[in-house]
């Protein structure tokens, strides 16, 4: 048996922001942001350490020193989510049993989400939020199971997974999934986590 070396976060925030018109990870929320907003949602968790994969181009928002961020640059983020997950989780393999993925696009991600995909943890290798029918982010992965994401490309993540392969995943119920963060008009609908 392995041993068990706890949760570690890996947050996936190297999108182009194509249709919010500017880095959206850096978009400010009550003095915030959007980045920092995830990062303290895993710090808050517990989860440790924590991987934050973010483009090439983008400078990490100055500051961020507590809890320490373990940052991974994705010099082709053009390839899509698949990619960034491999890059977060071949980061984090050696320091945790178990990976939780997170989107840097979700800031008002709430505790009590992260919390029922943590108490989900169990005999299958994956868990993920699941609300108004649909498995979403966050999710749970085993490092037995980090493998998954090597045949994964493109940017659908862990999506079709998630949908196809419902034997591998446990489904933790929440009353929603967080709101993305896509477009500057979205800011309003970013609640506290």
């Amino acid at each position: 048996m392995t041993e068990d070396r706890g949760v570690g976060a890996v947050i996936l925030a190297a999108g182009a922001s194509r249709r919010y018109g500017s880095p959206k990870q850096l978009a400010m929320i009550d003095g915030r942001t959007a980045l920092e907003r995830v990062i303290g949602a895993a710090a808050s968790a517990g989860l440790e350490p924590i991987v934050v994969v973010v483009p090439a181009w983008l400078s990490p928002p100055p500051g961020i020193v507590d809890p320490p961020v373990r940052w991974i640059r994705n010099a082709f983020p053009e390839r899509g989510m698949s990619l960034s997950l491999r890059l977060g989780l071949g980061a984090i393999e050696g320091a945790a049993s178990a990976a939780l993925i997170l989107l840097g696009d979700q800031p008002g991600v709430a505790q009590s989400t992260i919390a029922a995909v943590l108490a989900a943890r169990g005999d299958r290798p994956i868990a993920a939020a699941f609300a108004d029918g649909v498995p979403a982010p966050p999710v749970l992965i085993e490092r037995r199971h980090f493998a998954v994401a090597k045949g994964l490309t493109g940017d659908a993540g862990l999506r079709d997974l998630l949908r196809s392969d419902r034997d591998l995943v446990t489904l933790a119920r929440v009353p929603a999934h967080a709101a993305d963060l896509d477009t500057p008009d979205d800011l309003g609908r970013v609640s506290d986590p």
